[in-house]
């Protein structure tokens, strides 16, 4: 199959990958034990689960969106290579003409 038909490269499934794994480290900064009716814990406000997880989070999701728009860069390589084994004749179009003079 031709790559060219591709969306994404190489290079994007990689940023994917990161930004998913940005995005899973910030759900788990935001886990941890909760309060119940009986104990309070003041863990549930801490500056980590309610400031810092959210932007971490925040910051994966803005990755994968870059990844998904990024565009794979173009190499002019197959059109370089399409007439590598054929005899270009230079005396071709309007220069061929034969002049009756």
């Amino acid at each position: 199959m031709d790559k060219r038909n591709f969306a994404f490269d190489k290079v994007n499934f990689i940023l994917l990958a990161v930004g998913m794994a940005i995005v899973i480290i910030g759900f788990i900064l935001m886990s941890g034990s909760g309060s119940s009716e009986t104990v309070f814990n003041p863990d549930v406000f801490s500056v980590r689960r309610i400031k810092v997880a959210p932007i971490v989070c925040l910051f994966g999701f803005l990755f994968i969106i870059y990844a998904i728009l990024r565009k794979p860069a173009y190499t002019p390589l197959e059109e370089e290579n399409e007439g590598v084994g054929e005899k270009k004749d230079e005396m071709s179009g309007a220069d061929a003409t034969i002049n009756k003079d």
